[in-house]
C-alpha cells in the first residue's frame, strides 16, 4: 500500500455527501466506523457552510464488531427518518464499513419506511470521489423517474411555438470549483439568447425538482465529471438532447451558444459578441504583451484542464509544455486534449509525479488545484488554482465565475496577475539600487531638488558650486567608467529575451547588463549572462 500525504480525491462515499449536500429534502445514512464525520469539516469549514451536511453516520466503534453491527444500521435509519424527515433517503458505506457486508441498503429497504430509499453500491477500494458523485446523482435521478419512463420508441412533444426553449443545467455540486457562480452566469448566458433555466441540479434542487427534469427541451452538461452518465442516460430515455461543450473562455462560450443555438432551433448570433468581455482586448493590450509565449503546465481535472488548455494557446498566447488530471475516468479527453498541442499527458493521483514533471519543465506559471499551489510555491514558481479540490480561499465571497464572458474576465485576471506580481518582485530586486528605483528616490514628477534623489555613493564629493543644480550625474549603474563595453555583443536569444522586459526599464537592463558583461570580461552576452547580471545586482 502506498502511503501519501496529499489526495486529489477521496472516496466514493465522499461524493456521495456532495450530491446530498447539494440538495434539499435528500438525506444519506451512511454506515461508517466512530471517526468518519471528519468529512463533515470539508463542507463546514472548506466551504463555509452554515449547517452541517445531511449525513447520519452509524459510527460504531471497535469493541461492535463482533456483535450484529447489522442492528445498528436499523437503529441508525429509524433515527435518520425520524428526526431529518427526508422526502428521499439514500443509505451507503464508507471504506470500512464494507468490509463488514452488512448491506445497510438492503436492510433499510426491508424496514417499512415511508419514503423512498435508495440503496448506494459505492465500491470504495476501486472507485473514488468524482465517481461517487457522477454514480450517486445517477442513481437518485434513475430512481425517481424511471416509473415515468416513456415507452419504447414514443418519441417528446415538440415545444409549442409560444414557449420559449427550456434547459436543466446539471452536475454542480457543493464542494466545487466556483459552481455557484458558475449556474449564475450560464443562466444569464442562456437568457441572453432566449432559453430559460428549468431546473438546476443537484445544486439547490429538491426531489420534486428532479422530477421536472424531462419536461425541459435539453440538458446542459456543466460538469461531466458529475453529471454526464445521467445525461447520458435521460438522453436514452426520454430523448433529451445535450450540450455537451463546456462554456469556459471565449471560444467555447461561442461554441457552447452555438450548440445551444442548433438544439434549441434558435439564433444565437447576436449574443456571442458581448460588449462585457474584456479579455480579448486585454490579452492583446500593451499590458499584456509581454505575457506571450510564457511556458504553461496544467494539471486539473479533465474538464478545466482541457478548457483551460485551449485558452492558453488559442487566446491568451501562452505556450502549453504539459497537461495532466487525476481523473483517470476522463483520461482520453485529456490524453486527446495533449495530442492536439503536442505536449505529454500525465494521468496520475500522486502529487509527486505531478512535482516531478513541474521540476522537469520548469514552467513560468501553473494552472491546477490547492496541491499544485503548493507544490508551485515550493518551487518558485506563480500559481494559480482552476478546478477542485480547492481550500477555503477559493470559496471566494465576490461573484467570481469561471463560464461565460464573465467567467473569462475573471480568469484572465487570476492567471495574470501572478506573473505580473512576478515580473515586479524581479524589477524591484534587479534594480533596487539604481538612481531613480531605490526605496529613498523621489517620485519623478516632483522634481530633483524635493528630498533625496539617490542613495548616497561612498567616496563622492560634493556637488561643486560651479555645477549647476539640474545637471545630470551618472549613477554607479549607468556609469561606464570602469568597463569597456565598446566589444560586447549580444546573441540573438538574449536580445529576444530582454525584449520580454517592459519598455520602460528595457535600456537600464541592457546597461546594467553589458556593465556586467564587461566586468566579467564576457565577450558576448546570453540568455544565461542577463539573468546573471540580475542576480549580481539583486545581490
Amino acid at each position: 500500500m502506498q502511503l501519501t500525504l496529499w489526495s486529489y480525491e477521496g472516496p466514493p462515499h465522499i461524493g456521495a455527501m456532495r450530491i446530498v449536500a447539494s440538495m434539499e429534502g435528500v438525506h444519506l445514512v451512511l454506515h461508517a466506523p466512530q471517526g468518519d464525520t471528519y468529512a463533515d469539516l470539508l463542507f463546514t469549514m472548506i466551504e463555509r457552510r452554515a449547517t452541517r451536511p445531511p449525513v447520519t453516520y452509524t459510527s460504531f466503534q471497535a469493541r461492535e464488531l463482533g456483535s450484529d453491527t447489522a442492528e445498528l444500521v436499523k437503529t441508525s435509519v429509524g433515527e435518520a427518518v425520524e428526526r431529518f424527515k427526508p422526502r428521499v433517503l439514500l443509505v451507503g458505506e464508507a471504506c470500512t464499513a464494507e468490509l463488514i457486508q452488512d448491506q445497510p441498503g438492503a436492510l433499510a429497504r426491508g424496514m417499512g419506511l415511508p419514503v423512498p430509499v435508495l440503496s448506494l453500491e459505492l465500491p470504495a477500494y476501486a472507485r473514488k470521489e468524482c465517481w461517487g458523485a457522477n454514480e450517486t446523482f445517477y442513481q437518485l435521478v434513475r430512481g425517481l423517474l424511471k416509473s415515468r419512463v416513456p415507452e419504447a420508441g414514443r418519441h417528446p412533444e415538440p415545444r409549442p411555438a409560444d414557449r420559449r426553449p427550456r434547459a436543466n443545467l446539471l452536475g454542480p455540486t457543493a464542494l466545487g470549483f466556483r459552481c455557484r457562480d458558475d449556474v449564475e452566469e450560464v443562466t444569464r448566458l442562456l437568457a441572453s439568447v432566449g432559453v430559460d433555466v428549468h431546473v438546476v441540479a443537484p445544486l439547490g434542487a429538491t426531489p420534486e425538482d428532479l422530477l421536472r427534469i424531462p419536461e425541459a427541451d435539453f440538458n446542459v452538461c456543466l460538469y461531466p465529471e458529475t453529471a454526464d452518465q445521467t445525461c447520458l442516460w435521460l438522453e436514452r430515455m426520454f430523448g433529451q438532447p445535450t450540450v455537451k461543450t463546456v462554456p469556459i473562455g471565449i471560444g467555447a462560450t461561442r461554441d457552447f451558444l452555438d450548440e445551444v443555438g442548433r438544439i434549441a432551433g434558435i439564433d444565437v448570433t447576436d449574443a456571442k459578441s458581448p460588449i462585457s468581455s474584456r479579455m480579448p482586448w486585454y490579452s492583446r493590450s500593451v499590458d499584456s504583451t509581454y505575457l506571450t509565449g510564457k511556458r504553461v503546465f496544467i494539471f486539473a481535472d479533465a474538464t478545466h484542464a482541457v478548457a483551460a488548455a485551449r485558452m492558453c494557446a488559442e487566446e491568451l498566447g501562452f505556450t502549453l509544455v504539459g497537461i495532466g488530471t487525476y481523473a483517470r475516468e476522463f483520461a482520453r479527453d485529456v490524453r486527446e486534449c495533449a495530442k492536439r498541442y503536442g505536449v505529454e499527458p500525465l494521468i496520475t493521483d500522486d502529487y509527486l509525479e505531478v512535482e516531478k514533471r513541474a521540476t522537469e519543465l520548469q514552467p513560468e506559471l501553473m494552472l491546477g488545484t490547492q496541491m499544485e499551489r503548493h507544490i508551485a510555491k515550493r518551487l518558485g514558481i506563480p500559481c494559480a488554482v482552476i478546478s477542485a479540490p480547492v481550500h477555503v480561499q477559493d470559496f471566494p465571497a465576490r461573484y467570481a465565475p469561471q463560464m461565460g464572458f464573465e467567467g473569462a474576465n475573471v480568469i484572465f485576471d487570476t492567471w495574470v496577475h501572478p506573473l505580473m506580481m512576478g515580473l515586479e518582485e524581479h524589477l524591484i530586486t534587479m534594480f533596487r539600487e539604481d538612481f531613480e528605483f531605490h526605496d529613498a528616490a523621489t517620485a519623478s514628477h516632483l522634481g530633483s531638488r524635493v528630498g533625496t534623489s539617490r542613495p548616497a555613493e561612498a567616496g563622492s564629493e560634493s556637488q561643486s558650486a560651479a555645477e549647476p543644480a539640474d545637471s545630470p550625474v551618472d549613477s554607479p549603474v549607468d556609469s561606464l567608467a570602469q568597463a569597456d563595453v565598446s566589444t560586447v555583443i549580444w546573441a540573438a536569444e538574449a536580445e529576444q529575451e530582454l525584449k520580454k522586459i517592459p519598455f520602460f526599464v528595457r535600456g537600464k537592463a541592457r546597461r546594467n547588463t553589458e556593465r556586467f558583461a564587461a566586468e566579467q570580461g564576457i565577450q558576448t552576452i546570453t540568455v544565461e549572462t542577463l539573468y546573471d547580471a540580475k542576480a549580481h545586482f539583486g545581490r
